[in-house]
């Protein structure tokens, strides 16, 4: 049984990945020669959700305890863009693939870190330019073909205050960066990635009233990946990214476990 799931891992990565770097990565993992950050934050009803709309909190209720049935069961309620989720290119455009299509194969790759937290600090509607992702490769190297791009806004650190998380003034308009459309848009005809993540509730900035962003990303297929958890403990790159998400038929998105990778 080892062997067979060994030469899986093998297969999973050899398949997705486009360079000898990450080729065997999971087969050391078994061997405790790889590090995994896990980059999700834990459900509870104290997750920030969308304030517009019908969203709602998160609700989990105990049905059965062991004290009195013998056994500890819940059933739980949640909007599928709440936590650490997944976007499918659904959500935003029609004729695309639900969040149970995507194959497995766009769920696994190597990943990117891009840092803008000093220009957040300054400015907290700000948006990665595409001067920012370039700057990037000129101290990283090109983007890898297949990457998944992550943007690191430090805005993680608001997560348990979910009205600062969600940082809404007076007007009802929230206030955290994002991409711009025209990374979004470089992104998709200039590199070859398979989505996008971010560390905040959206995409798109909190001012971005048309969600620009979504449109260009979902309408080329690809997904995005919103509240990731961790992003301060990644490297600019190097690492892989594996993408778990629930599996809701029809589904414009949900919950996903994500776990970044680092060959030690």
């Amino acid at each position: 049984m080892k062997t067979v799931f060994r030469f899986f891992l093998t297969f999973i990565v050899l398949s997705c990945a486009s360079s000898a770097l990450f080729a065997g990565i999971l087969e050391n993992v078994m061997e405790g020669k790889t590090t995994i950050i896990d980059l999700t934050y834990p459900l509870n009803e104290k997750n920030a959700h969308w304030p517009v709309g019908a969203y709602e909190p998160f609700k989990y209720e105990v049905i059965a305890s062991l004290k009195k049935d013998r056994v500890f069961s819940g059933k739980y309620s949640t909007p599928e863009h709440l936590g650490t989720h997944i976007d499918a290119p659904n959500h935003f455009e029609s004729n695309q693939p639900s969040v149970d299509q995507i194959p497995f194969t766009q769920l696994v790759g190597p990943a990117i870190v891009v840092n803008i937290v000093e220009k957040v600090e300054k400015d907290h509607d700000y948006t990665l330019s595409v001067a920012d992702i370039l700057n990037w490769e000129k101290e990283n190297g090109a983007i890898p073909h297949g990457a998944i791009v992550l943007l690191y806004t430090g805005w993680s650190k608001r997560w348990n205050d979910t009205e600062k998380y969600k940082n809404m003034d007076n007007c009802s308009r929230m206030h955290f960066p994002g991409y711009s459309k025209e990374a979004a848009d470089f992104l998709i005809k200039e590199r070859t990635i398979k989505g996008i993540g971010i560390d905040t509730l959206s995409g798109d900035c909190g001012m971005c009233s048309d969600f620009q962003v979504h449109h260009i990303i979902n309408g080329a297929g690809k997904y995005i990946l919103e509240n990731i958890a961790n992003l301060d403990t990644l490297p600019p790159q190097g690492f892989t990214l594996i993408l778990a998400p629930i599996k809701i038929e029809g589904g414009s998105g949900g919950q996903c476990r994500i776990w970044a990778l680092l060959s030690e």
